[in-house]
């Protein structure tokens, strides 16, 4: 699977972006989708999710009712709509995709990191 990832860019706080993520390969085999975020550092994060079956999607509390996950299946990609963004969003957003092996196992796959910067 792969990944590629775009959107990002400087914004001023309260305003929005949204990033694309298209995916290419053995895209029916992945059960998630979603976005993570690594400020300077720092480990990566997890921001949101969405299952490619029941579009189910999961937040992290801190973007909550303001950013919103969401996926096109026919053009294989997913979206991450942020609005009302405040500086301390500033950092590297990643594309995820995960494969559930078994219960207690998954793959993960990445896409490059795409700069999301807001200014004050």
């Amino acid at each position: 699977v792969q990944l590629q990832a775009s959107g990002g860019g400087l914004v001023q706080a309260g305003g929005s972006l949204r990033l694309s993520c298209a995916a290419s390969g053995n895209i029916a085999a992945i059960n998630y989708l979603g976005w993570y975020r690594q400020f300077p550092e720092n480990e990566r994060e997890f921001v949101a999710t969405i299952s490619t079956g029941t579009g189910v999607t999961n937040y992290t509390g801190s973007v909550k009712g303001r950013f919103t996950i969401s996926r096109d299946n026919a053009k294989n990609t997913v979206y991450l709509q942020m609005n009302s963004l405040k500086p301390e969003d500033t950092a590297v957003y990643y594309c995820n995709a995960e494969r559930l092996n078994t219960p207690t196992s998954r793959t993960r796959y990445w896409g490059q990191g795409t700069l999301v910067t807001v200014s004050s």
